[in-house]
């Protein structure tokens, strides 16, 4: 048996946390925990997990938060510092010891260096302004990750679609510029991507569409998309309005040896009564192919999350909630090989969640 702790993070000013038992399927609610206000995304350090980073989504007055984790995912808040920007939809840790955070609502980022705990940051970094796209729909930039390639920082744009390729300036810590981007198909909306064996996979909110492309050379390179396929679900309800959020893509093991790509849909219309999606595809021959159209019974799914990240087996799991609706934190389990997702937990007293971390039972 495995317990593992889940923290879940969402549009209030509390991380929740809950245990999830492997041996009896149960998931059950442990605790709430003081933060800023809409704490919507939350992420471990990249080798520390009893380090926690967050964003506060204000506009304005966005702002990022470094936590320490204790038993049963008890977090304490230490520092906060300015995000650079309104709007912070996404933070993450890098492995030089900053945490990049990007602002969707002011079209900047920022990368904050840290003292030598991780915990503390430091005020002197550079804002990066991203341009006001002349294409798309959007009007505006709206960066919505930051996503560390090597020593390069990707920054996909949902309104300028591209995914702009940023470097540290002669080793200062917190300078970054862009050198370079990726375009992406105009008024596409890249959102969230993924990295593996050198392949770029780039979910677009707008089109709700995935895309495959090898990464292009740096610093300022160029590659066709290989494959372009929709992950909206077949048949969806008069009324449906679907908005891509999510894209997960666990390592594969002994138990699910075929890296399967995970995407989540959120029907921000009119609601199928089974729920939003999880679209599962395979790259057969850098060809995205549909393994399955998974319903989950949640409403707009923003947020999931692997629980690989907690080891000790967590990656036969998925995490997930819905931004809107009554349907709680949901637990998957990975079945045929990972092509397939069965719900084998659920708890429903915290309606909504908007983003997940995993903890295994002797990092907390």
């Amino acid at each position: 048996m495995v317990n593992f702790t889940i923290l879940a993070g969402g549009y209030t000013a509390y991380v929740a946390s809950y245990l999830f038992n492997t041996n009896d399927n149960s998931l059950t609610y442990l605790d709430r925990y003081t933060t800023g206000a809409n704490l919507s995304w939350i992420i471990s350090h990249p080798t520390n997990k009893s380090i926690l980073y967050a964003t506060n989504e204000n506009t304005p007055g966005g702002a990022l938060q470094s936590f320490t984790v204790g038993s049963e995912g008890a977090i304490t808040l230490v520092d906060t510092i300015g995000s650079g920007g309104s709007g912070p939809p996404y933070c993450g840790g890098l492995s030089t010891g900053q945490v990049a955070v990007v602002n969707y609502n002011s079209g900047t980022a920022r990368v904050v260096p840290t003292e030598g705990d991780y915990l503390h940051f430091s005020n002197d970094s550079t804002i990066v302004t991203f341009p006001v796209p002349t294409t798309g729909t959007q009007g505006m930039s709206e960066p919505h990750m930051a996503y560390q390639y090597y020593d390069e920082l990707f920054i996909p744009d949902k309104g300028n679609d591209k995914i702009w390729r940023l470097g540290e300036v002669d080793s200062n810590r917190g300078d970054f510029a862009v050198h370079g981007w990726i375009q992406q198909p105009i008024g596409s909306g890249p959102r969230h991507i993924r990295v593996r064996d050198n392949m770029l996979y780039t979910i677009h909110e707008l089109a709700s569409t995935l895309t495959l492309q090898e990464v292009p050379a740096f610093p300022n390179g160029t590659t066709q998309i290989l494959s372009n396929v929709s992950i909206i679900p077949p048949n969806p309800p008069a009324g449906s309005a679907f908005a891509a959020a999510e894209i997960l893509i666990p390592e594969p093991t002994a138990e699910y040896p075929i890296p399967y790509i995970y995407t989540s849909n959120r029907n921000t219309g009119v609601q199928d009564p089974r729920g939003d999606t999880i679209a599962i595809f395979e790259n057969v021959n850098n060809q995205l192919v549909l393994r399955n159209q998974v319903y989950t019974g949640l409403d707009q799914i923003r947020g999931m999350m692997s629980g690989e990240q907690a080891g000790y087996r967590g990656g036969a799991y998925i995490v997930a909630a819905g931004y809107a609706g009554t349907a709680g934190v949901k637990v998957f389990k990975r079945t045929e090989g990972g092509a397939n997702l069965e719900e084998v937990a659920v708890n429903t007293l915290l309606p909504t969640r908007t983003s997940f971390v995993w903890l295994n039972q002797d990092q907390v």
